[in-house]
């Protein structure tokens, strides 16, 4: 008789509580074997999770548009959450890999994959507070820096409690990560000021023009 393979939701909202209040704990104990179905499943439910709650911020209006128009982009980006969280379960996997190899770790795809699995419990809460950009976009981007900061933090547990990483070599990857992070937030933050500024400047001209053929 097989053994049962089923699901246990319980344990998953334990695990999760557990990755991201105590992750050393977690991930010093956490399984690194058992069949890729487990960690398929939790991204899967951290990505439809995440796009529920995307889908609605946009029926609300808190996703920068309101009616119809929040709720079709509340639905794509559900079908977009989900998606991603599975195309980014192996893509991360594969770089995970590369990181514990170069780290001198476990380079077992499957633990790789668990590991990535759990750290993707950072997608709901991305998702949660993904209407502070609609409020603010320079809060909002400060926001998104610090769960992707925290994501980091949970990976490199991930990294050297998993998958027996060397500590020092790690923590170098983990820094040029965070300076990477930090660089990508500024420079995206410096273009949304640009195009802004170019729409005013467009807005301004149109508006010329417009009182121009009036007369």
């Amino acid at each position: 008789m097989s053994e049962s393979t089923s699901f246990d939701l319980n344990a998953f909202i334990k695990e999760s509580k557990e990755t991201l209040l105590n992750p050393k704990v977690y991930f010093s104990t956490m399984p690194i074997t058992g069949g890729m179905a487990d960690p398929v499943i939790k991204a899967l439910i951290y990505g439809v999770v995440a796009g529920i709650i995307v889908f609605l911020w946009g029926i609300i209006g808190l996703g920068g548009q309101t009616g119809v128009f929040g709720a079709g982009i509340g639905a794509m980006g559900l079908v977009y959450t989900v998606i991603a969280a599975v195309i980014g379960l192996f893509i991360g996997a594969v770089i995970v890999l590369i990181i514990s190899a170069i780290c001198k770790g476990s380079t077992d795809f499957e633990a790789c994959v668990r590991v990535v699995a759990a750290v993707m419990v950072v997608f709901p809460v991305s998702a949660l507070l993904g209407f502070i950009t609609g409020i603010s976009p320079v809060l909002g981007a400060i926001v998104a820096l610090c769960v992707n900061l925290y994501a980091l933090y949970l990976l490199y547990f991930g990294l050297t409690e998993s998958l027996k990483t060397n500590t020092g070599t790690t923590k170098i990857f983990m820094y040029v990560l965070v300076a990477l992070l930090v660089i990508f937030m500024i420079a995206g933050l410096n273009a949304r000021k640009k195009l802004n500024k170019y729409m005013d400047e467009m807005s301004q001209v149109n508006q010329t023009e417009l009182m121009k053929d009036t007369r």
